[in-house]
């Protein structure tokens, strides 16, 4: 059909939320994706973070055909194979640096996206407050009318972190601390508060004055659309601390930061020294595929009774077979070493470039900012005359969220052709 056809029919049958590049992306392999008139490109933003092996890896490609063969979907009124494993393997990569003889299970809700996993998350915390309330209401000798009216008073604030992201659903939107994508969409949800990232003495005195009614605390310990702005460690055993303090759950958005994105460890929260109560994942975990999972500690976990929660799609068979087969492929090939050395590489490279004014992030979640005149935007669209695929998150901020498959040589290619748009 061609790229023009494609423009013209989107532009007349598709709702006009994306402004897209005026490219068609046709086929990939690797690192490079192609389009419709046979142009190359070197992609670092692999669908926001999503395609964690590369496009079209073939362990992959297997899978989904393999399952594709056997069976599509069926219900979540029943079992079926993969998924099991695949709760079972995220639950190891949580407990990864956890000393052995205190880890426990960690049990997994299954959705289709970032956004659902961060709404059960948060579906599970005020559950989780009102059955603690009931339960301790009980245990001091309340009758059950009692108890019911605990459960009603029981903590139902949960805090977000300013110019956090955690999607574009009502409630997700309403923890997302940016009122500029919020402003159209009024009146949302409430019982969210904010606070302000990295600042422990705000944060003490929010959950100070408000820490009862708190039931939770969401952060993405490093945060991807804001531009790449890690946490600090200090900040999040602070928050650790209080939560514990006030019996509040601590939830991490692992959505963009999580699945070896930062090298090293499996999670983001890993590399800070902190273990949450909830953590929520999506993009990279089927490597394009759509998934989401929200896992939670099993004390946690065991809120939740049948038919408190659901969805058709979730952990249906493609999906699941499609998060083994990477969860495996990112193991056998060494990824979280090659991310720690790839992305060192990477930051030191953008740091040398002419008119890059910062740069920061961890692994393969990094981000450029550029200096006053220089446009963010701009480089964007200069970038797919020079083969590139490139994202900015700002008037000033470029964010490179490549393939966990990048190697130095991608590298070298990056910054040889962005050194000649700066």
């Amino acid at each position: 059909m061609g790229f023009n056809e494609e423009e013209r029919l989107e532009s007349a049958y598709v709702m006009g939320t994306y402004a897209r590049k005026p490219v068609e992306l046709v086929r990939g392999r690797g690192m490079q994706v192609e389009d419709s008139e046979g142009r190359a490109y070197l992609d670092f933003v692999s669908g926001v973070g999503a395609v964690s092996l590369g496009h079209c890896h073939p362990a992959l490609v297997s899978a989904i055909r393999d399952q594709a063969e056997t069976l599509v979907h069926v219900s979540n009124y029943y079992y079926i194979e993969h998924r099991g494993e695949v709760a079972r393997a995220v639950s190891d990569l949580l407990n990864a640096c956890v000393p052995e003889k205190e880890r426990a299970p960690w049990r997994s809700f299954f959705s289709n996206s970032g956004a659902e996993a961060n709404e059960c998350a948060f579906k599970l915390a005020r559950l989780h407050a009102k059955k603690r309330a009931h339960a301790a209401a009980l245990a001091s000798g309340a009758d059950e009318d009692a108890a019911r009216a605990a459960a009603d008073a029981a903590p139902r604030i949960i805090v977000t972190l300013g110019n956090s992201f955690h999607g574009r659903t009502l409630a997700t939107l309403a923890a997302t601390a940016q009122p500029a994508k919020q402003e159209a969409f009024q009146p949302l949800p409430d019982g969210f508060v904010r606070a302000s990232i990295n600042d422990v003495d705000s944060l003490e005195a929010l959950f100070a004055e408000q820490g009862d009614a708190i039931c939770a605390l969401m952060v993405e310990c490093v945060q991807g659309e804001s531009g790449v702005h890690p946490c600090t460690a200090e900040f999040l055993q602070a928050a650790r601390r209080l939560t514990q303090e006030r019996g509040a759950l601590l939830m991490c958005d692992e959505i963009q930061c999580g699945v070896y994105r930062c090298g090293t460890h499996p999670f983001g929260f890993q590399h800070f020294g902190v273990t949450p109560d909830v953590v929520t994942i999506a993009k990279g975990i089927a490597s394009g595929f759509p998934m989401g999972m929200c896992a939670a500690r099993a004390e946690v976990a065991d809120s939740f009774a049948a038919g408190d929660h659901g969805s058709t799609f979730g952990g249906s068979c493609l999906a699941v077979a499609a998060a083994e087969a990477t969860l495996r492929a990112l193991a056998d090939e060494g990824v979280a070493q090659s991310v720690e050395r790839v992305g060192a590489y990477l930051r030191e490279k953008l740091a040398a470039l002419p008119h890059v004014a910062e740069v920061r992030g961890l692994g393969l979640m990094v981000a450029a900012d550029l200096d006053e005149g220089a446009s963010a935007p701009d480089v964007v669209a200069a970038g797919l005359d020079e083969g590139l695929l490139l994202n900015s998150t700002g008037p000033r901020t470029l964010r490179f969220l490549p393939p966990l498959v990048c190697s130095e040589v991608d590298v070298d290619a990056l910054c040889e052709r962005l050194g000649r748009i700066l």
